[in-house]
């Protein structure tokens, strides 16, 4: 997503430079180059400490590592008069740089994904001077030229830690409608390469599996289906409970789940498009302080969702106003394993469901809508 706002925004004319770290999402170790230009936008990356996403102490060593070599790079790059997006990974990013980036005499823009400290209150890690943290996060976010959030959930939420609304932009996280279409599950080459036949009812997952997620209520739920050879679980990514899903399904003997690792852009259309149906979850004491982006995707590709999480919360809201989607509270593997047979069985359902998915992002959601959002908010600023 930010590969296609930086470069969309260049389309359209602005100067873009892109700040960012030299290492790989997936931890690999392979170092991407210092800088280069793609498609328009001017690339600088940083160097940080390589220890990964597996311990949250090592994590926090490549943080802290590039807050510094990020304020560095501002101090080099940015001009006075300059827009700066701030984004939140590494969290609290604003607040590392922000001081830097004003006295340079840029404008801030603060990109939420996420919201930081609460968001690892809620996941149960413990943090030293949380009370202090969410006051210095807070003047960031006040002293900011503006704000954008991806949610509504997500903008109330900063209106109750007292952010003026009026300084609160919602633009959703999209997904290119254009590259991801619905495609036939028997005129997908994927699904036969990847070994799965013409009557298996595929249930997917793609992307990044977290501390914010729920695996448990599926592979319950997978448990359940393990007799009936026509359904099959594939999970397309990695994250922190990757490990945990790999080892669970060894341990229970899950034979019905299938794993591949994260897929290239190129080839994410037919990825999306190979499940049946997705599975989507977040736990619902994060509600409002993420939004898992996936949906988007999984909508393009024209395909009903199962959400695990608050019925009530962001996703559950959507799916259920649009008619895309159903779902279940976490802990019911039940309720998942049955509506994963409602959908088996009733395949013009599932087509409507699916085709509702894609009317949602055609008019609520496309890449070319939010981008203009982008480009009217950072007219105004400018």
């Amino acid at each position: 997503m930010l590969t296609d706002i930086a470069e969309g925004l260049a389309a359209r004319g602005w100067s873009v430079t892109a700040i960012a770290s030299r290492r790989t999402y997936d931890g690999d170790g392979a170092l991407l180059p210092e800088s280069e230009t793609i498609n328009c936008v001017e690339v600088h990356r940083i160097g940080t400490t390589g220890f990964g996403r597996s311990s949250l102490t090592g994590r926090a060593a490549d943080y802290l590592s590039f807050y510094r070599a990020a304020r560095h790079a501002a101090r080099r790059h940015v001009r006075p008069g300059d827009i700066a997006v701030v984004k939140t990974d590494p969290p609290l990013l604003s607040v590392a740089t922000g001081g830097t980036l004003r006295r340079k005499g840029a404008r801030l823009v603060h990109w939420l994904q996420d919201i930081y400290p609460e968001t690892a209150t809620a996941l149960g890690i413990r943090l030293p001077f949380v009370s202090l943290l969410k006051k210095r996060r807070n003047r960031s976010l006040e002293t900011a030229g503006h704000i954008v959030a991806i949610s509504e959930g997500m903008k109330s939420r900063l209106i109750a830690q007292g952010i003026d609304p009026d300084s609160i932009t919602v633009l959703p996280n999209f997904a290119d409608e254009e590259a991801i279409r619905p495609l036939p599950r028997l005129e997908n080459p994927l699904r036969s390469e990847w070994g799965f036949g013409e009557d298996d009812f595929v249930i997917g997952y793609s992307g990044n599996l977290g501390r914010a997620h729920d695996i448990d209520t599926m592979l319950g739920a997978a448990e359940q289906l393990r007799d009936d050879e026509r359904f099959k679980f594939l999970f397309v990514g990695g994250g922190y409970l990757r490990t945990r899903l790999d080892e669970e399904a060894r341990r229970r003997e899950l034979t019905n789940i299938v794993t591949r690792p994260y897929q290239p852009r190129s080839e994410l259309n037919q990825s999306l498009a190979l499940p049946d149906i997705h599975w989507i979850s977040l736990r619902p004491e994060l509600e409002g302080l993420i939004m898992p982006s996936k949906l988007y995707g999984v909508a393009a590709a024209g395909r009903p969702v199962i959400m695990v999480g608050d019925p009530e919360g962001d996703i559950g809201r959507i799916i259920r106003g649009h008619e895309f989607g159903l779902t279940v509270v976490p802990g019911d593997a039940k309720g998942f394993a049955e509506t994963v047979r409602r959908f088996a069985g009733a395949p013009a359902e599932a087509k409507r469901f699916g085709s509702n998915a894609r009317a949602y992002i055609e008019n609520h959601a496309p890449r070319r809508t939010i981008l203009c959002g982008w480009d009217e908010l950072l007219k105004r600023i400018a």
